[in-house]
Protein backbone atom coordinates (compact mmCIF):
# COMPACT_ATOMS: atom_id res chain seq x y z
CA UNK A 1 0.00 0.00 0.00
CA UNK A 2 1.32 3.62 -0.55
CA UNK A 3 0.76 5.62 2.34
CA UNK A 4 1.69 9.61 1.87
CA UNK A 5 2.69 11.52 4.84
CA UNK A 6 2.12 15.11 4.64
CA UNK A 7 3.45 18.01 7.33
CA UNK A 8 1.61 21.50 6.84
CA UNK A 9 3.53 24.26 8.19
CA UNK A 10 1.64 27.52 7.44
CA UNK A 11 4.05 28.51 4.49
CA UNK A 12 5.64 25.04 3.66
CA UNK A 13 4.42 21.26 2.82
CA UNK A 14 6.89 18.57 3.87
CA UNK A 15 5.76 14.67 2.14
CA UNK A 16 7.34 11.71 1.93
CA UNK A 17 5.87 8.70 -0.02
CA UNK A 18 5.79 4.83 1.97
CA UNK A 19 5.84 1.48 0.84
CA UNK A 20 3.67 -0.17 3.47
CA UNK A 21 4.23 -2.32 5.62
CA UNK A 22 7.45 -2.30 4.08
CA UNK A 23 8.17 1.00 5.40
CA UNK A 24 10.30 1.97 2.41
CA UNK A 25 10.39 5.55 1.71
CA UNK A 26 9.96 6.21 -2.12
CA UNK A 27 9.92 9.78 -2.66
CA UNK A 28 9.80 13.06 -0.33
CA UNK A 29 10.06 16.47 -0.38
CA UNK A 30 8.72 19.93 0.24
CA UNK A 31 7.05 22.94 -0.90
CA UNK A 32 8.49 26.06 0.66
CA UNK A 33 7.12 29.51 1.04
CA UNK A 34 3.67 28.81 -0.32
CA UNK A 35 2.20 31.86 -1.29
CA UNK A 36 4.89 33.85 -2.73
CA UNK A 37 5.93 33.85 -6.61
CA UNK A 38 9.14 32.67 -5.68
CA UNK A 39 7.75 29.15 -4.17
CA UNK A 40 10.47 26.38 -4.12
CA UNK A 41 9.73 22.53 -4.57
CA UNK A 42 12.61 20.44 -3.78
CA UNK A 43 11.61 16.15 -4.67
CA UNK A 44 13.96 13.43 -3.74
CA UNK A 45 13.75 10.27 -5.61
CA UNK A 46 16.55 7.67 -4.32
CA UNK A 47 19.69 9.64 -5.06
CA UNK A 48 18.45 12.54 -7.18
CA UNK A 49 17.34 15.39 -6.10
CA UNK A 50 14.68 18.18 -8.61
CA UNK A 51 14.55 21.88 -7.03
CA UNK A 52 12.35 23.99 -8.89
CA UNK A 53 11.19 27.71 -8.24
CA UNK A 54 7.51 28.83 -9.00
CA UNK A 55 4.43 30.36 -8.19
CA UNK A 56 2.95 28.54 -5.40
CA UNK A 57 -0.85 30.26 -4.11
CA UNK A 58 -2.19 27.88 -1.29
CA UNK A 59 -1.99 24.42 0.24
CA UNK A 60 -4.41 22.76 -1.76
CA UNK A 61 -2.40 24.44 -4.70
CA UNK A 62 1.05 22.74 -3.24
CA UNK A 63 -0.54 19.88 -2.71
CA UNK A 64 -1.75 19.30 -5.80
CA UNK A 65 1.74 20.00 -7.18
CA UNK A 66 3.33 17.01 -4.90
CA UNK A 67 0.96 14.59 -6.22
CA UNK A 68 1.87 15.75 -10.40
CA UNK A 69 5.36 15.12 -9.08
CA UNK A 70 4.75 11.79 -7.72
CA UNK A 71 2.87 11.03 -10.58
CA UNK A 72 5.09 12.50 -13.58
CA UNK A 73 6.47 10.04 -15.22
CA UNK A 74 9.91 11.60 -15.21
CA UNK A 75 10.39 12.18 -11.87
CA UNK A 76 7.23 10.36 -10.33
CA UNK A 77 7.20 6.76 -8.57
CA UNK A 78 3.40 6.50 -8.88
CA UNK A 79 1.58 5.74 -12.37
CA UNK A 80 -1.13 7.73 -11.05
CA UNK A 81 -2.45 9.24 -7.71
CA UNK A 82 -5.01 6.74 -7.03
CA UNK A 83 -1.86 4.31 -6.09
CA UNK A 84 -2.22 6.38 -2.81
CA UNK A 85 -4.33 4.34 -1.01
CA UNK A 86 -4.28 6.16 2.57
CA UNK A 87 -2.86 10.55 3.59
CA UNK A 88 -1.25 10.45 7.26
CA UNK A 89 -1.39 14.08 8.46
CA UNK A 90 0.54 15.84 11.54
CA UNK A 91 -1.52 18.39 13.37
CA UNK A 92 0.15 19.50 16.61
CA UNK A 93 -2.57 19.90 18.83
CA UNK A 94 -5.07 17.44 19.08
CA UNK A 95 -5.98 18.50 23.12
CA UNK A 96 -7.47 16.24 25.55
CA UNK A 97 -9.79 14.13 23.28
CA UNK A 98 -6.99 12.13 21.22
CA UNK A 99 -4.73 9.69 22.64
CA UNK A 100 -3.70 8.53 19.38
CA UNK A 101 -3.83 8.56 15.89
CA UNK A 102 -7.67 8.59 14.30
CA UNK A 103 -9.44 8.34 11.04
CA UNK A 104 -9.91 11.81 10.00
CA UNK A 105 -14.13 12.62 10.06
CA UNK A 106 -16.08 15.19 10.01
CA UNK A 107 -16.03 15.06 14.12
CA UNK A 108 -12.22 14.92 14.55
CA UNK A 109 -11.60 18.15 11.64
CA UNK A 110 -14.53 19.88 13.86
CA UNK A 111 -12.41 18.71 17.18
CA UNK A 112 -8.95 19.77 15.57
CA UNK A 113 -10.89 23.39 14.46
CA UNK A 114 -11.65 23.76 18.08
CA UNK A 115 -8.16 23.69 19.11
CA UNK A 116 -6.19 26.04 17.01
CA UNK A 117 -7.10 28.21 19.63
CA UNK A 118 -4.38 26.31 21.37
CA UNK A 119 -2.13 25.71 18.35
CA UNK A 120 -2.97 29.20 15.88
CA UNK A 121 0.38 28.53 14.28
CA UNK A 122 -0.03 25.11 13.59
CA UNK A 123 -3.85 23.38 13.17
CA UNK A 124 -4.69 26.02 10.96
CA UNK A 125 -2.35 25.01 8.80
CA UNK A 126 -2.86 21.16 9.08
CA UNK A 127 -6.50 21.77 8.52
CA UNK A 128 -5.66 23.29 5.65
CA UNK A 129 -3.87 20.36 4.38
CA UNK A 130 -6.30 17.68 5.79
CA UNK A 131 -9.13 19.66 3.41
CA UNK A 132 -6.61 19.53 0.21
CA UNK A 133 -6.21 16.10 0.50
CA UNK A 134 -8.90 15.38 0.69
CA UNK A 135 -10.06 17.09 -2.31
CA UNK A 136 -7.58 15.75 -4.38
CA UNK A 137 -7.78 11.98 -3.32
CA UNK A 138 -11.40 11.58 -2.40
CA UNK A 139 -10.72 8.06 -2.55
CA UNK A 140 -8.02 7.64 0.10
CA UNK A 141 -8.34 7.23 4.07
CA UNK A 142 -7.10 10.35 5.83
CA UNK A 143 -5.47 9.86 9.02
CA UNK A 144 -4.61 12.40 11.67
CA UNK A 145 -1.52 11.71 13.98
CA UNK A 146 -1.29 14.29 16.95
CA UNK A 147 1.76 15.99 18.28
CA UNK A 148 0.30 15.60 22.09
CA UNK A 149 -1.39 12.32 21.40
CA UNK A 150 1.86 10.85 23.33
CA UNK A 151 1.46 12.82 26.60
CA UNK A 152 -1.94 12.31 27.11
CA UNK A 153 -1.01 9.32 29.85
CA UNK A 154 0.89 12.15 31.80
CA UNK A 155 -0.96 12.00 35.00
CA UNK A 156 -2.49 15.20 36.97
CA UNK A 157 0.61 15.79 39.24
CA UNK A 158 2.58 16.80 36.49
CA UNK A 159 -0.24 18.08 33.73
CA UNK A 160 -2.18 20.50 36.47
CA UNK A 161 -0.90 24.04 37.00
CA UNK A 162 -0.93 25.86 40.66
CA UNK A 163 -4.06 28.10 39.54
CA UNK A 164 -7.38 28.04 40.73
CA UNK A 165 -8.96 24.58 39.09
CA UNK A 166 -11.58 26.65 37.37
CA UNK A 167 -9.38 27.51 34.78
CA UNK A 168 -8.92 23.88 33.87
CA UNK A 169 -12.44 23.30 34.25
CA UNK A 170 -13.37 26.47 32.37
CA UNK A 171 -10.61 26.69 29.20
CA UNK A 172 -8.44 23.40 29.95
CA UNK A 173 -5.35 25.12 30.54
CA UNK A 174 -3.23 22.21 31.59
CA UNK A 175 -0.03 20.52 30.08
CA UNK A 176 -0.50 18.95 26.94
CA UNK A 177 3.42 18.81 25.20
CA UNK A 178 4.60 17.98 22.12
CA UNK A 179 7.30 16.80 19.68
CA UNK A 180 5.24 13.23 20.68
CA UNK A 181 5.56 11.11 17.55
CA UNK A 182 9.66 11.85 17.92
CA UNK A 183 9.44 11.24 21.89
CA UNK A 184 7.36 7.95 21.09
CA UNK A 185 9.74 6.71 17.88
CA UNK A 186 12.79 7.58 19.96
CA UNK A 187 11.70 5.90 23.00
CA UNK A 188 10.57 2.67 21.21
CA UNK A 189 13.22 2.12 19.01
CA UNK A 190 15.57 2.54 22.28
CA UNK A 191 13.65 -0.52 23.67
CA UNK A 192 14.07 -2.13 20.47
CA UNK A 193 18.13 -1.22 20.47
CA UNK A 194 18.30 -2.69 24.44
CA UNK A 195 16.19 -6.07 23.93
CA UNK A 196 13.27 -4.41 26.22
CA UNK A 197 9.63 -4.77 25.30
CA UNK A 198 8.48 -1.10 24.63
CA UNK A 199 5.94 -1.05 27.73
CA UNK A 200 8.70 -2.12 30.04
CA UNK A 201 11.68 1.08 29.31
CA UNK A 202 12.06 3.55 31.36
CA UNK A 203 13.75 6.70 29.37
CA UNK A 204 14.70 10.35 29.51
CA UNK A 205 14.25 11.40 25.33
CA UNK A 206 15.62 14.73 24.21
CA UNK A 207 14.46 16.34 20.79
CA UNK A 208 17.16 18.67 20.76
CA UNK A 209 16.31 21.39 17.13
CA UNK A 210 15.04 24.38 16.84
CA UNK A 211 12.61 23.17 19.24
CA UNK A 212 13.35 21.41 22.26
CA UNK A 213 11.61 19.42 24.52
CA UNK A 214 13.04 16.23 26.77
CA UNK A 215 10.50 13.88 27.91
CA UNK A 216 10.38 11.48 30.84
CA UNK A 217 9.09 7.49 29.59
CA UNK A 218 7.83 5.35 32.14
CA UNK A 219 7.03 1.65 31.44
CA UNK A 220 6.79 2.97 27.52
CA UNK A 221 4.61 6.03 28.45
CA UNK A 222 5.27 9.52 28.65
CA UNK A 223 4.36 10.87 32.17
CA UNK A 224 6.00 14.25 31.91
CA UNK A 225 7.36 16.72 29.11
CA UNK A 226 9.17 19.96 28.96
CA UNK A 227 6.51 21.89 26.76
CA UNK A 228 3.41 23.13 28.34
CA UNK A 229 -0.05 24.65 27.45
CA UNK A 230 2.20 25.70 24.47
CA UNK A 231 5.63 24.99 23.06
CA UNK A 232 7.26 27.82 24.91
CA UNK A 233 7.78 26.28 28.29
CA UNK A 234 10.52 24.52 28.98
CA UNK A 235 14.42 24.35 27.52
CA UNK A 236 15.79 26.84 25.96
CA UNK A 237 15.70 26.82 21.66
CA UNK A 238 16.06 28.68 19.26
CA UNK A 239 13.83 31.46 19.53
CA UNK A 240 11.81 30.77 22.24
CA UNK A 241 12.76 31.36 25.85
CA UNK A 242 11.79 28.26 27.75
CA UNK A 243 10.88 28.20 31.30
CA UNK A 244 10.98 32.44 32.87
CA UNK A 245 9.16 34.00 36.13
CA UNK A 246 5.76 34.58 34.89
CA UNK A 247 6.10 38.30 36.73
CA UNK A 248 8.67 39.39 34.20
CA UNK A 249 5.33 39.39 31.36
CA UNK A 250 3.47 41.73 33.98
CA UNK A 251 6.64 43.91 34.71
CA UNK A 252 6.94 44.38 30.88
CA UNK A 253 3.52 44.72 30.56
CA UNK A 254 3.88 47.88 32.88
CA UNK A 255 6.93 49.13 30.76
CA UNK A 256 4.34 49.72 27.49
CA UNK A 257 5.29 46.13 26.03
CA UNK A 258 2.09 45.50 24.59
CA UNK A 259 0.76 41.22 25.09
CA UNK A 260 1.39 40.71 21.43
CA UNK A 261 5.00 42.48 21.63
CA UNK A 262 5.58 40.10 24.79
CA UNK A 263 4.47 36.96 22.92
CA UNK A 264 6.30 38.01 19.83
CA UNK A 265 9.93 38.20 21.94
CA UNK A 266 9.48 35.30 23.74
CA UNK A 267 8.64 33.33 20.93
CA UNK A 268 10.69 34.66 18.28
CA UNK A 269 13.45 37.28 19.68
CA UNK A 270 14.49 34.94 22.72
CA UNK A 271 16.12 31.41 23.54
CA UNK A 272 19.80 31.23 21.66
CA UNK A 273 19.02 34.26 18.89
CA UNK A 274 18.17 36.30 22.18
CA UNK A 275 21.28 35.32 24.74
CA UNK A 276 24.00 34.90 22.16
CA UNK A 277 22.56 38.33 19.65
CA UNK A 278 24.07 36.10 16.87
CA UNK A 279 21.95 33.77 15.49
CA UNK A 280 18.86 30.97 16.44
CA UNK A 281 21.31 28.74 14.81
CA UNK A 282 23.22 26.86 16.91
CA UNK A 283 26.26 25.90 14.01
CA UNK A 284 26.70 29.78 13.67
CA UNK A 285 26.78 30.10 17.67
CA UNK A 286 29.45 27.97 18.18
CA UNK A 287 31.18 29.74 15.34
CA UNK A 288 30.84 32.45 17.20
CA UNK A 289 32.20 30.89 20.17
CA UNK A 290 35.64 29.70 18.40
CA UNK A 291 36.07 33.50 17.95
CA UNK A 292 35.76 34.33 21.36
CA UNK A 293 32.01 35.88 21.85
CA UNK A 294 31.65 35.72 24.89
CA UNK A 295 27.49 36.13 24.82
CA UNK A 296 27.26 33.34 22.44
CA UNK A 297 29.27 30.88 24.94
CA UNK A 298 26.49 32.03 27.10
CA UNK A 299 23.86 31.09 25.03
CA UNK A 300 25.41 27.59 25.07
CA UNK A 301 26.19 27.24 28.33
CA UNK A 302 22.70 28.47 29.15
CA UNK A 303 21.29 25.44 26.86
CA UNK A 304 22.99 22.94 28.25
CA UNK A 305 22.44 23.75 31.51
CA UNK A 306 18.95 23.36 31.32
CA UNK A 307 18.76 20.24 29.68
CA UNK A 308 21.11 19.15 31.92
CA UNK A 309 19.14 20.19 34.70
CA UNK A 310 15.55 18.63 33.33
CA UNK A 311 17.75 15.33 32.87
CA UNK A 312 18.74 15.32 36.62
CA UNK A 313 15.25 16.59 37.27
CA UNK A 314 13.10 13.44 34.84
CA UNK A 315 15.64 11.17 36.65
CA UNK A 316 14.13 11.54 40.09
CA UNK A 317 10.61 11.60 38.59
CA UNK A 318 11.29 7.76 37.32
CA UNK A 319 13.68 6.80 39.80
CA UNK A 320 15.23 3.92 37.25
CA UNK A 321 16.22 4.90 33.63
CA UNK A 322 17.12 2.58 31.31
CA UNK A 323 18.10 4.67 28.72
CA UNK A 324 19.15 8.57 27.88
CA UNK A 325 18.31 9.03 23.38
CA UNK A 326 19.39 12.47 21.66
CA UNK A 327 17.54 12.88 18.74
CA UNK A 328 17.04 16.01 16.58
CA UNK A 329 19.15 17.99 14.59
CA UNK A 330 20.96 19.05 17.44
CA UNK A 331 20.84 16.01 19.45
CA UNK A 332 21.91 14.07 16.47
CA UNK A 333 24.52 15.88 14.75
CA UNK A 334 26.35 18.23 17.75
CA UNK A 335 28.56 15.65 19.77
CA UNK A 336 30.15 18.56 21.88
CA UNK A 337 26.88 19.34 23.10
CA UNK A 338 26.12 16.19 24.22
CA UNK A 339 29.19 16.19 25.67
CA UNK A 340 28.63 19.58 27.61
CA UNK A 341 24.63 18.12 29.00
CA UNK A 342 26.54 14.59 29.79
CA UNK A 343 28.96 16.15 31.87
CA UNK A 344 28.68 15.92 35.87
CA UNK A 345 25.97 13.15 35.50
CA UNK A 346 28.02 10.54 35.98
CA UNK A 347 25.95 10.21 39.99
CA UNK A 348 22.93 9.47 37.66
CA UNK A 349 25.17 6.59 35.87
CA UNK A 350 25.45 8.68 33.07
CA UNK A 351 28.83 7.86 31.69
CA UNK A 352 30.03 8.97 27.90
CA UNK A 353 32.23 7.02 25.77
CA UNK A 354 34.32 10.28 24.40
CA UNK A 355 35.42 8.32 21.10
CA UNK A 356 32.04 6.99 20.32
CA UNK A 357 30.23 10.17 21.01
CA UNK A 358 32.80 12.34 19.04
CA UNK A 359 32.52 9.75 15.83
CA UNK A 360 28.63 9.98 15.84
CA UNK A 361 27.07 12.32 13.52
CA UNK A 362 23.35 12.37 12.21
CA UNK A 363 23.60 8.29 12.37
CA UNK A 364 22.31 5.57 15.26
CA UNK A 365 24.67 4.81 17.82
CA UNK A 366 25.01 3.14 21.83
CA UNK A 367 28.04 6.62 22.90
CA UNK A 368 28.14 5.55 26.61
CA UNK A 369 31.03 3.82 28.43
CA UNK A 370 30.36 0.34 29.35
CA UNK A 371 30.59 1.31 32.98
CA UNK A 372 27.38 3.85 32.28
CA UNK A 373 24.81 2.41 34.43
CA UNK A 374 22.16 4.01 31.66
CA UNK A 375 22.54 3.54 28.50
CA UNK A 376 22.87 6.68 26.14
CA UNK A 377 21.79 6.14 22.35
CA UNK A 378 21.79 8.98 19.39
CA UNK A 379 18.88 7.72 17.39
CA UNK A 380 17.88 9.70 14.20
CA UNK A 381 13.70 10.79 14.65
CA UNK A 382 11.46 9.38 12.02
CA UNK A 383 8.39 10.98 12.62
CA UNK A 384 6.69 10.25 8.96
CA UNK A 385 7.15 6.43 9.59
CA UNK A 386 5.31 6.51 12.70
CA UNK A 387 2.58 8.34 11.20
CA UNK A 388 2.70 5.99 8.29
CA UNK A 389 2.61 3.12 10.75
CA UNK A 390 -0.63 4.09 12.12
CA UNK A 391 -1.92 5.35 8.90
CA UNK A 392 -1.65 1.95 7.43
CA UNK A 393 -3.11 0.52 10.55
CA UNK A 394 -5.85 2.46 10.16
CA UNK A 395 -6.34 2.36 6.74
CA UNK A 396 -5.91 -1.85 6.74
CA UNK A 397 -8.15 -2.47 9.70
CA UNK A 398 -11.18 0.08 7.56
CA UNK A 399 -10.67 -1.70 4.27
CA UNK A 400 -11.08 -5.13 6.57
CA UNK A 401 -13.96 -3.80 7.59
CA UNK A 402 -15.46 -2.93 4.09
CA UNK A 403 -14.81 -6.73 2.98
Amino acid sequence: MKVLVVNCGSSSIKYKLFEMPDENPVAKGVVDRIGKATSKITHTVGDKKIELTEAIKNHDAGLKRVLEMLSDKKTGVISDISAIKAVGHRVVHGGEKFTGSVLITDTVRKAIEENADLAPLHNPPNLAGIDAASRLLPKAVQVAAFDTAFHQTIPEVAYLYAIPHEFYEKFRIRKYGFHGTSHRYVARRGAQLMGIEKDSINAITCHLGNGCSITAVENGKSVDTSMGFTPLEGLIMGTRSGDIDPAIIFYLAKKGMTAEDINEMLNKQSGLLGVSGVSNDLRSIQKEVKIGNKKAQLAVDMFCYKIRKYIGAYSAVLGKVDVLVFTGGIGENAFDIREKICDKLKNLGIILNMEKNRNTTGQESLISSKDSAVKVFVIPTDEEVRIAVDTFAIAREGMRGEK
